[in-house]
C-alpha cells in the first residue's frame, strides 16, 4: 500500500534504492547478522541477533517510522541483480546527532557500492527534504566508514565516546550543511 510519507526509489550509476519494506526482512535476517556488519553499528542492535530481528526492526521500527516522516529506509540493490539485497542506507531526522547510517553485506566491500548509496541518501536529505545539516558519527576505527565521509565532502566536527555492538568506543562527528552540500554539487544552485 503506497504510503506518502515513504521515500521514492532512488537509482545511481550501478545501484537501485528501493524503500525498505517487511518483505525485505529475510534478505536482511540472512545478510545482517554478521559481526563485520555489525561491530561499529550502535549498541541498539541486539547481539547476539535474534532469529526475529530483521522482521521485528522493520515491523515495528523502521516502517512506523517512515509512516511518521522521521526516518528513510532504503534497500541496497545493484542494477546487475535488482532482486537481491546487499545493504540497506538510512536517513534518520531525530535528536541522536545520527542523520544518516549504512551497512553492506561484506562481500561487497571495496566497490564502491556505499559510497554512491551514501552520496544518493545524502541528496535526498538536503535536494527534497531540504534539511539544513547532516551528521553521521563514526567509530574511529571504523576507517572505511569515515573514508565514505570524507569523499562526500563531510568535516570532522568533534569527538566523543559512544556504544557500538562492539563496545564504548572513540567516535568522531563527521558533519556537512546543505550550503556545503550545494558547493560541492552546483546543479542545485541552478535556477528553476
Amino acid at each position: 500500500m503506497p504510503d506518502d510519507h515513504f521515500p521514492p526509489a532512488l537509482a545511481t550509476g550501478r545501484l537501485l534504492l528501493r524503500p525498505l519494506e517487511i518483505g525485505d526482512a529475510d534478505a536482511v535476517q540472512r545478510i545482517f547478522p554478521q559481526w563485520e556488519v555489525v561491530r561499529f553499528l550502535a549498541d541498539q542492535v541486539p547481539w547476539p541477533y535474534p532469529p526475529d530481528g530483521a522482521r521485528v526492526y522493520i515491523e515495528q521500527i523502521a516502517v512506523p517510522a517512515m509512516r511518521e516522516g522521521t526516518q528513510w529506509h532504503w534497500s541496497i540493490r545493484t542494477r546487475a541483480e535488482p532482486e537481491v539485497l546487499i545493504g540497506i542506507v538510512s536517513l534518520m531526522d531525530d535528536d541522536s546527532g545520527n542523520n544518516r547510517g549504512f551497512w553492506l553485506d561484506p562481500v561487497h566491500h571495496g566497490k564502491g557500492y556505499m559510497t554512491e548509496a551514501s552520496e544518493a541518501a545524502t541528496a535526498y536529505w538536503f535536494e527534497v527534504l531540504g534539511k539544513p545539516v547532516l551528521r553521521a558519527p563514526k567509530a574511529v576505527a571504523n576507517t572505511a566508514s569515515r573514508n565514505i565521509s570524507r569523499r562526500g565532502g563531510m568535516r570532522l566536527v568533534g569527538t566523543e565516546e559512544r556504544g557500538y555492538v562492539s563496545g564504548r568506543l572513540p567516535t568522531e562527528i563527521w558533519e556537512i550543511t546543505r550550503e556545503e552540500w550545494i558547493a560541492l554539487h552546483p546543479r542545485l544552485s541552478a535556477p528553476g
